[in-house]
């Protein structure tokens, strides 16, 4: 508050009385026209700070509200969140949620506990593939991976959300090649049944079906081009033991959770973050969703009615 301005504990507000009483007639009424002015314009300031105070209030509460709109509503998260972020520790686990994707970062491992998209043709493109980078929005105080914490380990820089799932646009393109949707992997996993099974999501939706796509690393020590290690970047950074993704195929877009069925067709994999396995086929590591859930600790399809989940959590398609 301007310190000119008398506010309501001022003591020149009060001697209206005394002044009143010890001057002359035209020198009190002056005086008490001054006074009277005085406290009207710091009513005026006093109801300005209010009103001020309230939009801050109200705008805060509405970015509160947002903030959990977003969460219950991102469309990344249709079929629901695996791991609650308000349930999780918030000095260990940092929840991502971007226009791309939503992905949960774990800080003990320095890569994804997950991520989940959606995807249909709307997402594609055919943007050449940008440069790998820290992410501008990790957490203050927390180690950031970059691109050379990779060299010379003898695994990949593996993409949790696909390059190619998210190549339309500039924006898109960048944000999966983000150091946080990264994990070492394998290269006779990434380039081999890793990378079939992300074409043919890609095939599926070019033929007009719609995805909803949640994958991430599981377990500790893999087997690279330069034999095993249970982590590198001097320990910074947890290498997976496995990889797991599920599919849920919708029939064609826009359907989102109306269009899941007992009969919908759902893909779940684990396959073995290790060399020698890059001319398997994709199909070789076909699980269930509950046997993801059980080695992963997570609830999948959360926002599945349970009739419909118990059916799609116990059967392996192709």
């Amino acid at each position: 508050m301007n310190p000119s301005v008398p506010t309501l504990e001022d003591d020149r507000i009060y001697p209206l009385q005394p002044l009143l009483l010890s001057n002359g007639g035209t020198l009190a009424v002056m005086n008490a026209i001054k006074i009277l002015s005085q406290f009207q314009r710091c009513l005026l300031k006093r109801n300005q700070l209010l009103s001020l105070l309230l939009v801050a209030l109200l705008s805060s509460g509405c970015q509160l509200m947002n903030r959990n709109v977003s969460v219950a509503d991102n469309i990344h998260l249709a079929l629901g969140n695996p791991s609650p972020a308000a349930a999780l520790p918030a000095d260990r686990y940092h929840l991502f949620q971007r226009s791309q994707y939503v992905l949960l970062y774990d800080r003990t491992t320095n890569t994804p506990a997950w991520a989940s998209w959606q995807l249909n043709a709307s997402w594609l493109g055919n943007l050449s593939r940008p440069e790998f980078t820290p992410d501008p929005e990790m957490p203050t105080g927390w180690f950031t991976v970059t691109p050379r914490s990779y060299t010379g380990s003898g695994f990949d820089r593996g993409h949790i959300v696909p390059a190619a799932d998210r190549n339309r646009t500039s924006e898109d393109s960048s944000a999966v090649f983000y150091m946080t949707n990264i994990a070492p992997q394998a290269p006779d996993n990434n380039r081999g049944p890793w990378e079939q099974l992300e074409s043919y999501c890609r095939t599926l939706v070019r033929s007009g079906k719609e995805l909803y796509i949640i994958a991430g690393p599981t377990g500790q020590g893999g087997v690279g081009s330069m034999g095993e290690k249970d982590a590198i970047a001097n320990s910074k950074i947890t290498v997976p033991a496995a990889f797991w993704k599920i599919v849920v195929v919708n029939d064609q877009p826009n359907l989102g959770l109306t269009g899941i069925t007992q009969n919908t067709r759902v893909i779940a994999v684990l396959m073995p973050n290790q060399q020698g396995i890059k001319e398997e086929n994709w199909q070789t590591f076909r699980t269930t969703i509950r046997e993801l859930e059980q080695r992963t600790g997570y609830d999948f399809l959360s926002n599945v009615p349970s009739a419909v989940q118990n059916v799609l959590e116990t059967q392996a398609n192709y």
